[in-house]
């Protein structure tokens, strides 16, 4: 097949795994063709099955902003016409899934398909806000197949918006050949030299993600034992973070990494991983820390139950409750038994219900069924 793909490029749960999808397509045999104003953040290497196109927007000063969705529908066309794609498969709501259902209605009389990928923040804080609500709705009925990354985000979005049309749900996945347990004794000396347990938080820093809760767990767990803490991504909280972490006198305990590529050679080497997020639709960085086993310390929220079982693999608290997460962290850190049993759960979940192997031919084989509906449609 040969499909478009087109997301978010930046450092985010949607954009990450549209591009490991596409990586994943491109190395069984699809031509993908990403569509998108930069190159997707974990795009790296080289396939020549993977092929990117820049939407390019220009600026007048009649616009007080430049008019993304059109640019990109129009390019989504043109890329549909030239490279003969079979259909467009967009991540995130808005505006992708309007930009696609003007591209297909522009391609006519060709029927091209396109399906919706729902990631959480386009339902959960973009297409619930009263000026984008019908638009997210009209769009999420006109495309041909729409997926969601959760039952939850599923159940939510059938709630809220009162859809009347099936939602599938695919959830996210991970590389387990790639995603696993890490024997990097050189990043453990350079983090850890005197060989304290390491915990980890990848994300990109948003406050829903509550960067400064995971500084502030972290904080009561090294009052108890020696610790670090290594923070992978960037956004709007860092500096929140940077201040707390000096306040209270961390800043040898306490690595910020910036953005990283390879993020799954960083996961092997932690001991614990901490995600106390005000809302995760799924919560695909614990899944990546889990496959790593490494045992993750999360809030009971959205799709995160349906990921971390709670007492198996990792433990679940109510977001902000930082005293308790504190103590399920040192529950782990302090028996290497107890942290060492939920790791190799952690990982063996992952592999049993997330891995790609599995989770792409799902994708497949759903795109197929759009096709033969679409075709069904076309001829009628």
């Amino acid at each position: 097949m040969k499909i478009g793909i087109t997301c978010y490029p930046t450092y985010g749960g949607s954009g990450v795994v549209a591009t490991e999808l596409g990586i994943e397509l491109a190395a069984r045999g699809h031509e993908v063709h990403f569509i998108s104003y930069a190159i997707p953040i974990r795009l790296t290497g080289a396939s020549e099955r993977i092929f990117f196109h820049e939407v390019e927007v220009t600026t007048y000063p009649l616009f007080d902003h430049p008019p993304y969705t059109l640019a990109l529908a129009t390019k989504m066309g043109e890329v549909a016409e030239q490279a003969s794609l079979d259909l467009l498969h967009v991540h995130f709501a808005i505006p992708h899934s309007v930009s696609a259902l003007l591209a297909r209605m522009m391609a006519a009389p060709r029927r091209l398909p396109f399906i919706t990928t729902l990631h959480g923040t386009d339902i959960t804080l973009v297409g619930s806000d009263r000026s984008y609500l019908p638009i997210t709705r009209f769009s999420i009925e006109q495309s041909d197949g729409v997926t969601a990354i959760s039952n939850y985000l599923r159940d939510r979005t059938l709630k809220e918006f009162e859809i009347k049309r099936p939602i599938d749900v695919i959830p996210n996945f991970v590389n387990c050949d790639l995603y696993k347990k890490s024997d990097d004794a050189a990043a453990r000396a350079r983090w850890a030299p005197g060989g304290e347990p390491i915990l980890m938080h990848l994300s990109n820093f948003r406050p829903v993600k509550r960067l400064t809760d995971v500084v502030e767990i972290f904080a009561l767990v090294r009052e108890k034992i020696p610790a670090k803490l290594v923070l992978i991504g960037d956004g709007p909280d860092r500096g929140a973070a940077e201040y707390i972490v000096r306040k209270k006198r961390l800043t040898k305990d306490v690595m910020f990494l910036g953005k990283q590529d390879r993020v799954h050679e960083k996961l092997g080497v932690a001991d614990l991983f901490l995600l106390p997020s005000d809302e995760e639709s799924f919560g695909l960085a614990a899944l990546e820390a889990m496959a790593c086993e490494v045992p993750v310390v999360a809030t009971n929220v959205g799709g995160l139950p349906e990921v971390v079982t709670h007492g198996v693999d990792g433990y679940l608290f109510e977001p902000r409750d930082v005293h308790i997460a504190a103590k399920y962290a040192l529950e782990i850190l302090t028996r290497p038994d107890r942290g060492r049993m939920m790791g190799e759960m952690a990982r063996t979940n992952a592999r049993r219900r997330y891995c790609s192997n599995d989770i792409i031919p799902m994708y497949e084989a759903y795109y197929q069924k759009i096709l033969n509906s679409a075709g069904s449609t076309a001829r009628a």
